[in-house]
């Protein structure tokens, strides 16, 4: 198990002093390969250390990956995570204020252009670009989420599509179950960020209780002087939610671009205690890859 010492070696990207003598951080990296054991899997993925092709990061939401996935050191590919987060945080970040009424915006109009160019278009690549570097995970999240955006852009469209005017008297029942199923696609995803980071983890809940508030603020609407209205009360909750989901993104998308080189600091990710980061913290050890390593040395 390598040492606290050691891994701030890792983590700062800087070379550190050990046993009196003074060593690079591919040095660190080196020795301490050759320490851990199978179940450790020690070092800040953000560090940009020789780590080996055979080694495992940890879950990391700036990579957008929540298990462990292949060093980047040979990748030929920047990151596209941040990129896709980034496109999906402003999009969700304007809606949302246009759904809290902030200083009495109602209409979505505004949100089309971006929903069709960035929080669309722009994710879509980038999950495209993800499914280029192997990410599964972020392939289908950021390419899935991009379809999200067009699609709404194109439901939202003023006058373009008629959509909502087609719809007519069942427009909100209709769209509120439009909703309600990137609810259930957004809970799945959740479910596989529970062993990850709490800031990953963060990202999925505060945006599948946004889906939820606004679904059901859609599907239950108010009835006012004969006209028909989502429950704003949800509405309202699920822009909450939806702001708190794009500074998340901001901030896992930020946490994916910092590194020694560009930063005088490392974006604090959280690893919840049950991972393999905080299992390994803890000196405890997966049941299953301990009777892995049990069968090998035997």
């Amino acid at each position: 198990m390598a040492t606290a010492q050691e891994h701030n070696a890792i983590n700062s990207g800087l070379g550190d002093t050990v046993n009196g003598g003074t060593t690079s951080t591919a040095d660190h990296a080196t020795g301490l390969q050759k320490q851990r054991k199978p179940y450790d899997y020690g070092g800040n993925p953000l560090a940009h250390v020789n780590t080996g092709e055979s080694v495992r990061l940890q879950a990391f939401g700036g990579e957008l990956q929540p298990g462990l996935y292949k060093s980047t050191e040979k990748r030929k590919f920047a990151n596209p995570a941040p990129l896709g987060l980034s496109a999906f945080a402003l999009t969700t970040f304007v809606l949302s204020i246009i759904n809290l009424g902030t200083d009495g915006l109602s209409k979505p109009n505004i949100v089309v252009g971006a929903a069709f160019a960035y929080g669309g278009l722009v994710q879509l690549l980038a999950g495209m670009w993800e499914m280029a570097i192997g990410n599964t995970f972020g392939a289908t999240a950021l390419s899935s989420y991009g379809g999200f955006w067009i699609g709404t852009a194109i439901i939202l469209t003023p006058g373009g599509f008629e959509i909502e005017e087609l719809q007519g008297s069942q427009f909100l029942t209709a769209f509120g179950i439009y909703l309600m199923g990137w609810f259930i696609f957004t809970f799945l995803l959740l479910i596989l960020t529970l062993k990850s980071t709490v800031a990953f983890f963060f990202l999925f809940f505060t945006l599948d209780l946004a889906f939820l508030c606004l679904g059901v603020g859609y599907l239950n609407p108010t009835y006012n002087a004969g006209a028909t209205t989502p429950n704003m009360a949800l509405i309202r909750a699920g822009g909450a939610f939806g702001i708190l989901a794009a500074f998340a993104a901001w901030y896992n998308a930020f946490a994916g671009m910092a590194d020694p080189s560009n930063s005088f600091f490392i974006i604090p990710v959280a690893h919840f205690p049950w991972s393999d980061v905080g299992r390994g913290k803890r000196g405890k050890v997966d049941n299953a890859t301990a009777r892995e390593q049990a069968k090998a040395e035997v």
